[in-house]
Parts: structure tokens; sequence; C-alpha cells
């Protein structure tokens, strides 16, 4: 027979766990959204460049600490993650934020603007959070604070992962999403799944915009070093000219998208964007550089684009009695948002920012290490309105752009979606 208490404990148990995603979504205070505000502005006024986000990090671990969460910091050099554990059984789940700046010196006219100087590939550069990486960091500081409010009603386990070297690492380190796995973030408390947000000028304030399965491309560099024989303009027999053949491979590996990859799948894209060789106008030099990137949207293309471009230049030098040494940086894979969970869990996102204010994305040819985790477990990412009402979102400026302006009442609808996904997931 149960005791009143174990009856008491049975129906707050029960209670909790008939939360439904359709009922009204969880809100933050005025006061919360304000103190987000701030957050932002603190951390937009003293940006850091990848893998230096040093003050950041102090910020983030010494709030989360506040809140009582177990906090690991140094993961990936900056990372922070903080681990709330709920009062109720259920899944793990994963919010994440990024924390790194970009080296542009900003020219918009607020009064929390960074003149923040910092050292970028040997040059002294200004910095500025012109990616609107300080909103996402304030959003999940705020949905940490109110998570830890309702910390009895959470099923489960929540994981707040602020993550540096978004914009990539800085040559010669590791960094980012990446490293952050390969040191072990998902080892000990792994989700079941993880979501992310990026802030951007193509959506007015508020509006919310995703994409079912690929959303973002990958994102490779490639090298390509030709080598011929110099000989001079007026006797181009006595050598092997690399600008003709150079030509010849810019010209040939465009049939590699156009003739070989099956693009009903998805698209991609192989652009070549420096082409350097030669000191003279009659002189035919030694060897020429290309550079390029290659973006797409399905993985297995992606492999056929590398082998591809390698045999192809190869072959297309050859031809020509030159050599071609292939090298591809790769970069970010594809940013994929899971389909089932994707499905399961827009309409959280439809309830907190409104269903007419929430679109379906075309594919975005720029890319994000949010890529790592959804390859690992399923995610979801969405992106959030920040060009204030009024203000044409095609005029405006865009991410990374040193004019780049967020209407901060963007803050409170990213915070709520944070906190939403984390109370609903548990019970889809």
């Amino acid at each position: 027979m149960l005791t009143s208490l174990s009856r008491l404990a049975l129906i707050t148990a029960l209670c909790f766990s008939t939360r439904s995603i359709a009922q009204e979504p969880v809100t933050i205070s005025s006061q919360l959204e304000q103190q987000v505000i701030e957050w932002r502005r603190d951390l937009h006024q003293h940006p850091e460049l990848s893998n230096r986000e040093f003050r950041t990090s102090k910020v983030i671990s010494e709030h989360l600490k506040s809140l009582g969460l177990d906090v690991q910091t140094g993961i990936a050099h900056t990372g922070v993650v903080g681990v709330l554990k709920g009062g109720q059984p259920g899944p793990i789940v994963a919010l994440r934020a990024d924390m790194d700046a970009l080296p542009v010196v900003e020219q918009t006219d607020v009064p929390f603007k960074s003149t923040a100087i910092s050292e970028y590939r040997g040059k002294e550069v200004g910095v500025m959070h012109a990616c609107g990486h300080d909103l996402h960091m304030a959003m999940l500081m705020g949905a940490a604070q109110k998570l830890s409010s309702m910390k009895d009603e959470i099923q489960g386990t929540v994981v707040f992962i602020f993550q540096p070297a978004e914009e990539g690492a800085p040559k010669g380190e590791e960094g980012g999403a990446e490293l952050m796995l390969k040191e072990g973030l998902f080892d000990t408390n792994r989700p079941e799944a993880v979501f992310g947000i990026h802030v951007g000028s193509a959506l007015p304030v508020g509006h919310v915009a995703y994409r079912e399965g690929p959303l973002m491309a990958s994102s490779d560099r490639f090298e390509i070093t030709v080598k011929g024989q110099q000989t001079h303009g007026s006797r181009p027999w006595g050598g092997v000219d690399p600008i003709v053949t150079a030509g010849q491979i810019i010209g040939n590996t465009q049939t590699i998208v156009s003739r070989r990859v099956d693009i009903t799948k998805a698209p991609a894209v192989v652009s070549f964007g420096i082409v350097e060789g030669g000191v003279r106008n009659n002189i035919i030099p030694d060897e020429v550089y290309l550079e390029g990137t290659i973006r797409n949207f399905d993985m297995d293309n992606r492999a056929q684009i590398f082998e591809d471009l390698k045999s192809t230049a190869q072959m297309t030098a050859q031809a020509s009695g030159a050599q071609a040494h292939v090298h591809i940086d790769e970069g970010y894979p594809v940013t994929i948002n899971n389909p089932e969970l994707t499905r399961k869990m827009i309409p959280t996102v439809e309830r907190v920012a409104g269903k007419e204010k929430v679109h379906i994305s075309p594919l975005i040819t720029g890319a994000e290490d949010f890529s790592y985790y959804a390859l690992e477990v399923p995610g979801l990412f969405v992106f959030l309105g920040v060009t204030p009402e009024g203000e044409n979102p095609a005029t405006a400026p865009s991410n990374h752009s040193p004019l780049f302006f967020a209407d901060e009442s963007a803050l409170k609808v990213g915070t709520e979606i944070y906190v939403n996904w984390a109370l609903d997931y548990a019970n889809l």
C-alpha cells in the first residue's frame, strides 16, 4: 500500500511526465530578457578570435557555476560545457552556441561597439562579433538560467555546449566542434539529440528558417600546383607550359559537377579563386598555383568530387607533359538536419516564434561546424532573423559585415526556443 508521501511522489512524477508539446511554451521574464541583452552587449564589446576566447570562457563558466551546474572548462582550448541533471528521469539533450569573433573592424554606431585589437595571421586586426556569436552565447546563458530554475521539472539531462573556433582554428592548430568531440565531449554525456541556432540578417527579426535534411554545404579548400618547365615565351616548344596546362585543368574540372556528379541528389560547386604564375610577359614559368573551394550537399558526392578533382588535374597535366600535385584540405562536412527530429521539434519552434514566422530555408552554400555534432547524433539547426522590422533583409548588412546589426528583441525568441527544445524533447 502506498504511503501518502509515495502517492504524492507518484502523482508529481506523472504530472511532470505528461507535459505536452501542444501546450503553451515556457517563456522567460522581462528581467531575464534584460539580463540576456546585457550579456550580449558585454560579449559584443569584448570579442575574441578563435581559440583565444579566454575572457569569454571565464564569463560563461562563472555564470554556469553560479547556477550549480557541473562545469567543464578547457575542452578544445577554451570551450565550456555545463551539465544540468533534471529532477526526473529522461534523455540527454545538448544545446550548442559558438563563441569566437572575426578579424573585422566594427563600423556600427552602437554604444557597445567593439574597439578590440588582436593578432591574426601575423597582423594587427580589429575584432568584432560580426557573425552573431555573441547573441548565441547570451541566449544559451539565458536558457541555462531558466532551465536551472526549473530543475525539478526537467526530465533527463541538458548539456550546454559553448564551443570555440567555429570560424576556423588558426593555421597549425586544431579547434572547434571536431576537437571538442575528439577530446571526449560526447563520451560521458552522449546526447540523444543536439540543437543549435544561428542568427542571420536574411530574415526579419523573430522569424525562423529551417530545412529538413541537408541545410548547409560542406566546405573544402583545394590547392593544385602545376609543374612544367621554364622556357622563353618565343620558344614554347623548348619547355612545358604550366599556364596553358592550368587553363586546361580549370576547364576540365568544370565537367566534374556538370557531367559526373549526380546532381539530382544534391547540387555542388567547384570554384577557382586563385591563379598565380609567372613574373614577366615573355617568360613561360616553371609552375602555376591554383586554389579554390568545393561546396556540396551530399557526403557521397563529396568523396566522388575529391577523387575526380585529383584524377582530372593529374591526367590533364600528364597529357601536356606537366605534373599536377593536388592537396585537398577537408573543411566542414554537410550540415544535415535529422528528418525525424526536425519533423517532431519544429512544432516547438512554431509555438515559440509563431507559426506564421517559421519558414523553410533554401539550401545554403555557407558551412557550419555544427555539422560534426549532427553526424554523431541526430541534430537540428535553425536560423533566427535579426534584421529590424521595416528594414529589407535582402539589403541589410550580412553576417561577417563590419556593419552587421542585430535587433536584440530576437534574443528572447532564441532563448525560449532553446528552453522549450530541452523541455519538449522528452515528450516526443
